[in-house]
């Protein structure tokens, strides 16, 4: 039996942000029409130590390969001189269930795939001309929140916030130099977020950053970093206040994400989520109608889109013969 281990560099080479957004938007539709086994998420978090995982799965039918995620890390690496997230994929053949690839993409596939749903999520649901984009959070996928939104939309400005602000700084200089755009450190949540067109938190925050009172009448709003049950970005009142809630995957967001805070105070329901991500870019339900609505999507991250872009890079690297061969 043929494994083959292949590594970031040219995990990189083989799927970028478009290639990303593109397998992602599929995952998503897929997984609308009942093609796709998706089990549940397996969380686990050691506390003392600041250090979680989240392994995930899922198989996309009629994919050649099916996958398992361990994404890992702690926020307490940068002070050890490490990256704060890292992790690796196991493929194997969907016919026979055999291993054939062992991906070590330290984090660089949660990182693209994440910002590719995240752009998935504005491209649905923002306006179709932008201003200001607001940031919260200055971390890794701030940046590929930033990279993937670019593609689908243009905006004149963005304002990005962080916790120190010599990061917001630097966050704001290496942003504007890559993309070519004008990007401006925040002095707080608050001038991030109120008047921008599309705002996107990024943070492992466990209590509310963004207020209602703050989003205005057009406003989209993708939350990342709620990926787990303690962690919160949006106030509830964030939620009831929208005109249109879109999950990633609602059972999941009903566990994990802020739908899950929102339907736990009660001040939202259930059947009050407007659709899936996948249902709209399916075209079974609307996106945005107006540019006066606020709409918002909760993205816990799911399974679908790690076996998306695991089945693209293990088919690039068969295809172009890549990765070491090990024989067991």
């Amino acid at each position: 039996m043929e494994i083959r281990l292949l590594f970031e560099r040219d995990i990189r080479d083989l799927l970028g942000p478009k290639e990303a957004f593109e397998a992602v938007r599929d995952a998503f539709v897929r997984l609308s029409s009942g093609q796709a086994v998706l089990p549940g998420v397996i969380n686990l978090e050691i506390p003392e130590t600041r250090t979680e995982a989240h392994v995930k799965g899922a198989f996309l039918r009629t994919a050649p390969f099916f996958s398992i995620k361990a994404a890992s890390g702690s926020y307490d690496n940068p002070s050890r001189g490490l990256p704060v997230g890292g992790g690796l994929f196991l493929v194997f053949d969907a016919t026979t269930g055999l291993p054939r690839a062992i991906l070590f993409d330290n984090g660089y596939l949660t990182d693209v795939r994440t910002g590719a749903a995240g752009a998935l999520a504005a491209d649905l649901l923002a306006k179709p001309r932008i201003e200001r984009v607001g940031v919260v959070g200055v971390g890794n996928q701030a940046r590929y929140q930033l990279e993937a939104l670019l593609h689908v939309r243009r905006p004149r400005r963005v304002l990005a916030y962080g916790r120190s602000p010599s990061k917001a700084e630097a966050y704001a200089r290496e942003m504007s130099a890559l993309h070519g755009i004008p990007v401006e450190a925040a002095a707080s949540v608050e001038q991030a977020v109120r008047g921008a067109d599309v705002v996107v938190t990024a943070t492992p925050s466990t209590r509310p950053l963004v207020r209602a009172e703050w989003v205005l009448p057009g406003t989209h709003i993708t939350a990342i970093g709620s990926d787990g049950p303690e962690k919160q970005e949006l106030d509830v009142q964030v939620l009831a206040k929208a005109d249109k809630v879109v999950a990633d995957h609602l059972e999941q967001c009903l566990r994990l994400g802020e739908i899950h805070h929102a339907v736990s105070s009660g001040v939202l329901r259930r059947e009050d989520v407007h659709a899936e991500l996948g249902e709209i870019a399916a075209g079974l339900k609307a996106g945005r109608t107006s540019d006066e609505e606020i709409t918002v999507a909760d993205l816990t991250g799911v399974g679908v889109q790690d076996a998306a872009v695991a089945n693209r890079v293990v088919q690039g690297m068969l295809a172009r013969n890549l990765g070491t061969v090990l024989e067991v």
